[in-house]
């Protein structure tokens, strides 16, 4: 049954979901309760929303819709008369309570589940019991295989002609920007490479937080194309590339949530290399006592669940599991990334030999899948390339396709405008680097989103320090957030475990 109200310019902002208020006695009358979705329809034009209620915040007869429905959707003006349609309860909220039940999802649950939150059908709450129902309730591998078919399904999708690369990390590492050694070099011996990225998930910076530092990473798919025609390679954001594009929403989510399981990251992952078009995919499990993974039995799981999807897709993997105690290179934070990434294509002496040796391993293993080079030769190959200085030059190339500075040096970019540095407070060894205590300073310096702020690393697991001796460096744009930080440290926040 249909109806008809007037619209009204509402001055509230909310998410990313457009939302309409109705009066709730008229609402009641209609059969419409908060959070059911109904459907708008103007000219020729319609757009699906979540319906709120209220006594007093709007009158009968109209249909107040909140700013960024207007933000949206332009065609309509303000006091225009709507037709509005109960579009109902969806169907995969009945999914989610099966999930909450710990009940295998079959395909068909999987596809109505990302088909409505990619159509908007189901509100930010209900996503909400998925992401924590598939947290509590882990996932068996045909549900997983079902879940990323639909999130490619509902999605856009890039394709290549022939090999097409790609290197991901299952996270958890601070300063871990290997993939950034990585698409150059594999790109300059003629491998597409399509690197599509997050933002910060659970990290300091994601990749593409730390390449925006060089270079624009918000492109469209066209633009993408041509820069990968150009190049052989991109390092760009994926959020804005409608590819799986139901994690997008759900990353929302999770975000504000800290709260990502396994499979979670598995189908997330999964989903964004096949939408991308990837026939070999490297992929790293960084395992160690504060990292994403902690648990060796862990991490053999969650490799022969990618290595199941690999084969129900039809594309090449390597799942590397790899031991870890200490971030990878000395920076943490967007800036302090890049530099160090620059530091090692450009091959300076300063460079973290960390974080070269990490993509030079990670890049063999990417030229072997892709059978460019033999097996145990493949991180020779990538060691002449970087030496060579023909990966310094691929990168220099991508930047400028992504319309960055190309002539940039490492020791060109700038860095936070305060800095603070924290010594040992007494003798000792390194025992333990607390990668989560070092997102948590970083983010409380501002990081991902003052791109400069971050800790640089003085010294790492396993050194010999004296009291008084620097351990790392603090940076801030600001004095309010150096003093947060400071207090965080002062209260028992340790980054670095000296006995």
């Amino acid at each position: 049954m249909s109806f008809f109200l007037k619209s009204k310019k509402l001055d509230i902002k909310t998410g990313a979901e457009p939302i309409a208020m109705l009066h709730e006695e008229e609402a009641y009358h209609f059969g419409i309760r908060a959070g059911d979705k109904i459907q708008i329809s103007w000219r020729g034009k319609k757009a699906i929303v979540e319906a709120n209620t209220s006594i007093k915040k709007i009158n009968r007869g109209n249909l107040g819709l909140y700013s960024n429905f207007w933000d949206k959707y332009s065609t309509l003006n303000d006091g225009e008369i709507v037709e509005i349609d109960f579009i109902g309860r969806a169907e995969s909220v009945n999914a989610i309570k099966k999930k909450i039940f710990g009940k295998a999802l079959n395909e068909k649950d999987c596809n109505s589940i990302m088909k409505d939150i990619v159509e908007n059908r189901l509100s930010n709450t209900q996503i909400a019991y998925f992401v924590a129902a598939s947290y509590m309730n882990p996932s068996n591998n045909e549900e997983l295989y079902y879940l990323t078919k639909a999130m490619v399904l509902n999605g856009g999708k890039m394709e290549f002609k022939g090999i097409v690369a790609d290197k991901h990390s299952f996270g958890g590492i601070a300063g871990n920007e290997a993939a950034m050694i990585v698409v150059p070099i594999v790109a300059s011996l003629g491998i597409k490479i399509p690197k599509t990225s997050s933002r910060a998930i659970t990290s300091v910076s994601g990749t593409a937080d730390t390449m925006e530092v060089l270079c624009p990473v918000s492109h469209g798919v066209k633009k993408i194309k041509q820069i990968i025609e150009k190049t052989n390679a991109c390092l760009v954001w994926g959020g804005g590339l409608d590819l799986a594009s139901a994690d997008d929403r759900i990353i929302k989510i999770n975000y504000p949530m800290s709260l990502e399981s396994y499979d979670k990251a598995i189908v997330s992952i999964m989903a964004k290399k096949i939408a991308s078009g990837a026939t070999h995919i490297v992929i790293d499990l960084p395992i160690g006592e504060t990292t994403k993974i902690p648990e060796l039995s862990d991490a053999k799981i969650i490799k022969q669940k990618f290595e199941y999807l690999a084969k129900r897709f039809k594309v090449k993997i390597d799942v590397v599991i790899v031991p870890v105690r200490d971030p990878i290179g000395k920076g943490i934070g967007p800036a302090l990334e890049a530099r160090d990434v620059l530091r090692v294509l450009q091959q300076k002496e300063n460079r973290p030999g960390d974080l070269e040796s990490e993509g030079i391993k990670m890049a063999g293993r990417v030229l072997e899948l892709c059978k460019k080079a033999k097996n145990g030769q493949g991180q020779g190959l990538a060691w002449k390339q970087l030496q060579s200085g023909e990966a310094w030059k691929k990168m220099q190339e991508i930047i400028k396709a992504q319309g960055g500075k190309a002539e940039i040096d490492s020791e060109d970019i700038t860095i936070g405008a305060i800095k603070n540095y924290i010594n040992a407070s007494k003798d000792g060894k390194i025992i333990l680097v607390n990668q989560k205590a070092i997102n948590d300073i970083c983010r409380t310096l501002g990081a991902p989103n003052d791109k400069f702020a971050g800790i640089y690393l003085n010294k790492e697991f396993g050194n010999k320090v004296k009291k008084g001796e620097r351990l790392f460096t603090l940076y801030a744009q600001n004095k309010e957030r150096m003093d947060l930080a400071l207090n965080a440290i002062k209260k028992g926040l340790e980054v670095f475990k000296v006995q």
